[in-house]
């Protein structure tokens, strides 16, 4: 099974920028931005923050707002601010240089064993297993796993058979040159070869092949399993419960929520406020906003709790749809076209100039409403 992992991963591996690389900090960066992101989300985030931000000193000393800016849209913002934690850690603690062993890996703020196992296996091709949703898929179909596999005797056993897998592709003394090769597959596995930082590094691409299995051929449903390298070994596709693997829970029933949010101007100014520590989204930048009944959300009304004043000149902008865990959040977005007069409360917010309000980290509904009001009121934001 680990030679046909390793085969098919060297000849299928998608040119990722992470992959061109065995620095142990690009790595982490770009396994904490997986978490809960897709990859084509994650390359321009990515991208973007290596530029930014290429070494663990610089990540230590960036100021707040910027890891959060560079961070817009990723959502989960706990993870950029466990980074900075860690990396000032690793400045205090190690010298400035990333930890090599699992235990001290282990040891940062924000990072599991799946974390840990993947940058220890790739950027120092260390036999640590790993287990995201993908391997778990992976291995719960090839191996034929009934039962819930975030159970802990089932996840136990997951993690067992990822690591004789991991550790079994440490001891193979087989080059990849001297695996059998399809006809006509020489010149492709030697594209894919230049796109890998170190194709001889067994535990690194074979940890890394499980992942991309399930990424791109075992997928939750539809899965490929005419071009899967496991199909003859597979014990699902024998058995034909492929649709039925892995057997996870059902997700808890979504909840809706509705809130109210307010545009309010004072000519060049934008009022707006930070979420504090604590609470989701802590430390981003919104608009002024109140959770309002399903049923019952007169904007008036919203207006006076919020602010302390009901406005007689609100009009609609729009309404933004979205989605955190198992909340599903109708925002419903007005205009005040009077604002001037207004007496605010002092904990509403503060007013920001509108060129000033792009430097900021919005959570992403309301970079949303901002985008929106750009667009339709051709303002500069």
């Amino acid at each position: 099974m680990v030679n046909l992992l390793l085969e098919w991963f060297e000849a299928n591996a998608r040119d990722l920028p992470w992959r061109r690389t065995r620095d142990p900090y690009a790595i982490w960066v770009s396994e904490i931005m997986l978490q809960q992101t897709q990859v084509k989300t994650v390359i321009p985030f990515w991208d973007r923050w290596m530029k930014e931000l290429p070494t663990i000193r610089s990540l230590a000393q960036a100021k707040p707002e910027k890891i959060h800016k560079l961070w817009e849209g990723l959502g989960y913002y706990t993870r950029v601010r466990n980074m900075q934690k860690a990396a000032k850690l690793i400045m205090r603690e190690h010298g400035g240089q990333f930890p090599a062993t699992f235990a001290e890996v282990l040891g940062l703020p924000g990072i599991g064993r799946y974390t840990a196992g993947a940058i220890c296996s790739i950027a120092f091709n260390q036999p640590q297993p790993i287990l995201d949703g993908n391997v778990m898929r992976v291995l719960t179909r090839a191996f034929g796993i009934e039962g819930n596999p975030r159970d802990k005797a089932v996840n136990a056993r997951l993690w067992d058979l990822a690591e004789g897998l991991v550790k079994q592709a440490n001891r193979s003394s087989i080059s990849h040159e001297a695996f059998p090769r399809k006809r006509g597959a020489s010149e492709k596995i030697a594209n894919r070869k230049s796109q890998i930082a170190n194709p001889s590094a067994f535990c690194s691409q074979l940890n890394q092949s499980l992942m991309e299995l399930g990424a791109l051929i075992c997928r939750p449903t539809a899965p490929l399993c005419g071009g899967c390298p496991l199909s003859k070994l597979c014990i699902a596709r024998k058995e034909r419960c492929v649709d039925t693997l892995p057997n996870l829970a059902p997700r808890p029933q979504s909840t809706q929520r509705r809130f109210v949010a307010f545009v309010v101007r004072n000519g060049a100014k934008v009022l707006a406020r930070q979420r504090p520590p604590g609470v989701v989204n802590a430390h981003l930048w919104e608009l002024p906003n109140i959770e309002v009944p399903n049923k019952d959300g007169e904007p008036r009304k919203a207006a006076l709790e919020l602010f302390g004043v009901a406005p007689a000149g609100l009009a609609p902008l729009c309404t933004i749809r979205h989605s955190i865990t198992r909340y599903r959040i109708r925002l419903d977005v007005f205009e005040w076209h009077d604002a001037e007069a207004a007496n605010f409360k002092s904990k509403t917010g503060r007013w920001i100039a509108r060129n000033e309000l792009r430097h900021l980290a919005f959570a992403s509904a309301h970079k949303k409403i901002l985008d929106h009001l750009a667009y339709s009121k051709a303002i500069s934001l």
